[in-house]
């Protein structure tokens, strides 16, 4: 098994590395001085790949004839028998069927933790704060000090998301000292459910058995289902295939891997629970201090730790501090030497959960300056997120699938008790805007994904008229829960000349990164909390190695190196697979192409996931 697991690691980096050098591009610098959509920014444009077959598609002959006909009813099939037999396995998952009271259960538990985050519970406040451990300097010798049970390693974590949460739980379980800190002045989570795969479930397994059993007894099953990849509108022809809108084109299910690993399947889980079990089980109340955003730090060298400066000049001092503040984080600001504006407000994670319409819009605004300071790069895409309180047609059969067409495409996820994750991922330039709301358009949130993924007429703007499933999902959203964001991700983590770093890509002396904040990446694996987890679990790993602090330096490098292939990898592969979903209806034009591309794809998914879902990271 690890040969075979090196050998597919082998083959995805290679095929990674190809995809990065033009991926990984930075988008055209042209601006535009508006567009229908009355926004203005970086324009994006179609590279690589994708851009080789736009240009091939364009230049082949357009017949008419060749696209008209039925389209095969096994298109239509939401589990084909090869689904089929794994998901009829005595050992595959069985979801709790949906309910009344389940329904009422997980909304009112998520709820419930939303209400306990704003009310500051389990958090560091009062007197307990003005005691508190790392607020005392201690004498620690050039050379460092021995680390003992009783005088174990000190820890600093910056960012109270699922990565910094993590962290802290995982450095509690082996015995060390640990503070959160978190920038938001309200602990209140930011977005909808998320899926643990069943990589990140057995981290969580091996860092706190009893945090695993809460989450997977909290959580949604979503391996007992298909999930794959469906085309938004008809498309094709007689030599590459039909397709009607809504059709399968790639249908995979994620319980076979993990079986094969012996791992426990994908669960969905709000990210409030989520938030509310690692505090609950995972670290002492006291251990979370909110309003508290690093701002610099210093290293004091020869084994004596760190002096962190927060943003309204409280100092604190530990051993170690571990950078987990996202994809703006101010600590890889700070570790990089990376220019001032490169730090920022995240809307993710533990931040930005009261962010309103008029927040988001400066944000969006302030984030295309912010990335150009921080070396990351727009993906190209703008995305509308809610979660939909509304039980899918589908819901007995798909748990995942995305609508691809032209320029954009639609993500949908169960979210469990009878909800709706869903993302719309529009091509377009950063830092665009909706407009305000008036007597004449009170949603225009609304209005304009109405026309993006029209089921009926002409059409969207292009005249392709969308399976009704994408506004299934929007009508039943209100325009208060759509957010909007772009998406931004980072440069391929080995794309450096600096000695350091290629030693020591996340860390430098007693400092380290983790999560966003390392290794920032589209969503379509849904692996990015995942990584950020499995980060957590290997750092903590590393340092509780270390029995003097001068050692500290190493492990932390030992560390990053060990995550960095395998996170390049999957980062490579998100980004590859964002760039070619929006032209995946190219590929059925294109004769012979679009078949053979489709055949890999469905044949690759089975290794891909059992990249992902390795039992050891």
């Amino acid at each position: 098994m690890k040969s075979s697991n090196r050998c597919i690691a082998t083959t995805l980096a290679i095929a990674a590395s190809i995809s990065s050098s033009a991926a990984f591009t930075a988008p055209s610098s042209s601006r535009v001085s508006s567009t229908q959509l009355n926004v203005v920014g970086e324009q994006a444009s179609s590279i690589g790949p994708a851009q080789v077959l736009r240009n091939l598609k364009e230049s082949l002959p357009q017949i008419s004839w060749l696209a008209e006909g039925d389209a095969p009813a096994s298109n239509k099939i939401d589990i084909p028998d090869h689904v089929a037999t794994v998901l009829a396995q005595p050992d595959a998952p069985k979801r709790e069927a949906e309910s009344d009271e389940r329904t009422e259960r997980i909304r009112n538990r998520a709820k419930q933790a939303s209400e306990d985050a704003m009310k500051l519970r389990g958090m560091l406040i009062g007197e307990d704060d003005e005691k508190a451990w790392w607020r005392t300097q201690r004498s620690i010798p050039e050379g460092g000090r021995v680390v003992t049970k009783d005088d174990p390693l000190t820890v600093i974590v910056a960012g109270g998301g699922l990565a910094g949460l993590v962290v802290a739980a995982a450095a509690h379980a082996k015995g060390m000292k640990v503070a959160l800190f978190e920038q938001a002045s309200s602990y209140a989570p930011y977005g909808g459910p998320i899926q643990i795969q069943s990589n990140a479930l057995r981290a969580l397994q091996q860092i706190n058995p009893t945090i695993f059993e809460e989450l997977v007894a909290a959580g949604t099953c979503t391996a007992d289902r298909v999930s794959g990849l469906k085309i938004g509108y008809r498309k094709g022809n007689k030599l590459a295939g039909l397709y009607d809108a809504g059709d399968w084109l790639v249908r995979f299910d994620t319980i076979g891997p993990a079986l094969e690993a012996g791992l426990p399947a994908t669960v969905v889980v709000d990210r409030p629970v989520i938030q509310q079990i690692l505090v609950k089980h995972g670290f002492p109340e006291g251990t979370v201090r909110i309003k508290s955003r690093i701002q610099q730090y210093e290293d004091l060298g020869k084994g004596r730790g760190v002096a962190v400066t927060l943003e309204d000049g409280t100092k604190a001092y530990a051993d170690v501090l571990v950078g987990a503040d996202g994809i703006w984080s101010q600590v890889r600001k700070n570790l990089h030497g990376l220019d001032d504006g490169a730090g920022g407000f995240a809307a993710s994670g533990a931040a930005g959960g009261a962010l309103d319409d008029a927040e988001a819009r400066k944000l969006a605004r302030d984030t295309v300056k912010i990335a150009a300071k921080a070396d990351r790069r727009f993906s190209g895409f703008t995305c509308y997120a809610a979660l939909a309180p509304h039980r899918a047609s589908n819901i007995e059969n798909v748990s995942y699938q995305i609508l691809l067409g032209e320029k954009k495409y639609f993500v949908s996820t169960d979210g469990g008790g009878e909800r709706q994750q869903w993302f719309a991922l529009i091509r377009e330039p950063a830092g665009g805007v909706d407009p305000e709301p008036t007597p004449e358009d009170p949603h225009p949130k609304l209005t304009r994904l109405r026309k993006e993924f029209a089921a009926t007429g002409s059409g969207d703007a292009d005249g392709n008229v969308w399976d009704p499933f994408a506004l299934e999902l929007i009508n039943a959203s209100s325009e208060e829960d759509i957010k909007r964001r772009d998406l931004y991700d980072g440069a391929p983590l080995l794309t450096t000349l600096d000695p350091q770093r290629l030693l020591s890509p996340w860390s430098k002396g007693p400092v380290a990164l983790c999560g966003d904040a390392a290794h920032p990446m589209m969503p379509n694996l849904g692996q990015g909390g995942c990584q950020a987890t499995e980060d957590g679990y290997r750092l903590i790993e590393e340092l509780a190695k270390v029995q003097n602090t001068r050692d500290v330096p190493g492990f932390l490098g030992g560390y990053s190196r060990v995550r960095v292939i395998r996170t390049a990898i999957i980062q490579g592969f998100a980004q590859l697979g964002s760039d070619l979903l929006v032209d995946f209806d190219l590929m059925m034009t294109i004769p012979l192409l679009g078949p053979f591309f489709l055949t890999m794809t469905q044949l690759s998914m089975p290794f891909i996931l059992r990249y992902l879902y390795t039992p050891s990271f």
